[in-house]
């Protein structure tokens, strides 16, 4: 199961980055590839290499020493010695609703995150299968390849911002002769567009449920037992429904539990997979390991 996610993540990330060839080519041409490309790298660097800073100051977290939050520190310890990856910084965010959150450019500059909810929630069992899960986040780089993945969508979306200006002023695919060259026409342009930075954003999705299915699984190995989490789950799940948190749709792929919600065409763009989903998942993993 986790060697079919590496393998699907992998498949999106080469899907996104031909999406992005492909709308080079026909929007931006060589010049407005490049541009385009080096502008998405340095805005998506900068905030992958200050992601931990920016985030944990934006939703006010407080680092705790061993002293002030004895199991929670003693569990990331164990943890992270089971995984193999330096101890990370721990920090308590004061909010009653239940949630945690990893981030960090590297292992060695990793830090969890979790409210006050959450640890008045869950029993020891369950916060290890959330800590596991946020562990496997750090193990695996997942900020590394959203960044990379936020990178390449970032590109796609702002060649189609270029191209839509450069129609407004009259000169891009406008004409009988770019089309017998091989161009798309007004028509097709318009079509790509508004398509592309929509085809671009769902991949990008994709990518963080496909990563949040590899930290669900990684995170049940790592604690012990897949129930753990999937118990948390349940319970997170009614208690972010019952205290809402004001989250930045921004950071919504950080956490364990989409602190956004919505249902029809929002699901195709949101950041996690079904919670039914991960919890059956979860459930058929125990089955398979002769847990229950």
């Amino acid at each position: 199961m986790i060697a079919m996610n590496r393998v699907k993540t992998t498949g999106l990330l080469v899907g996104l980055t031909l999406l992005f060839i492909l709308v080079g080519k026909l929007l931006g041409g060589h010049q407005g590839v490049v541009v385009a490309f080096i502008l998405a790298s340095v805005m998506n660097l900068g905030a992958y290499w200050f992601s931990d800073k920016i985030v944990l100051s934006m939703y006010g977290a407080r680092e705790v020493t061993p002293e002030q939050a004895p199991e929670l520190y003693q569990i990331v310890h164990e943890l992270s010695l089971r995984a193999g990856i330096p101890m990370p910084k721990v920090y308590m965010i004061d909010t009653e609703t239940p949630n945690a959150f990893a981030t960090g450019r590297s292992p060695q500059h990793a830090a969890v995150a979790v409210t006050h909810g959450i640890m008045r929630l869950l029993n020891r069992e369950e916060l290890s299968g959330v800590i596991g899960h946020e562990l496997a986040h750090v193990y695996h780089r997942d900020t590394l390849i959203s960044t990379v993945a936020a990178t390449i969508a970032g590109a796609i979306s702002m060649l189609a911002n270029m191209a839509q200006w450069a129609m407004i002023f009259g000169g891009f695919g406008n004409n009988e002769e770019e089309e017998g060259e091989g161009g798309m026409g007004l028509a097709g342009n318009l079509v790509m567009i508004i398509v592309a930075p929509i085809a671009a954003m769902v991949i990008q999705m994709a990518i963080s449920r496909s990563r949040e299915y590899l930290a669900d699984e990684g995170g049940a190995r790592l604690c012990g037992h897949p129930l753990y989490l999937a118990n948390a789950l349940k319970k997170i799940a009614v208690g972010v429904d019952r205290i809402p948190m004001a989250a930045n749709p921004g950071t919504a792929h950080l956490f364990i539990m989409n602190p956004l919600s919505g249902g029809g065409l929002f699901k195709l763009f949101s950041t996690h997979p079904p919670i039914e989903d991960r919890i059956a998942r979860l459930e058929a993993m125990a089955l398979r390991q002769g847990l229950v």
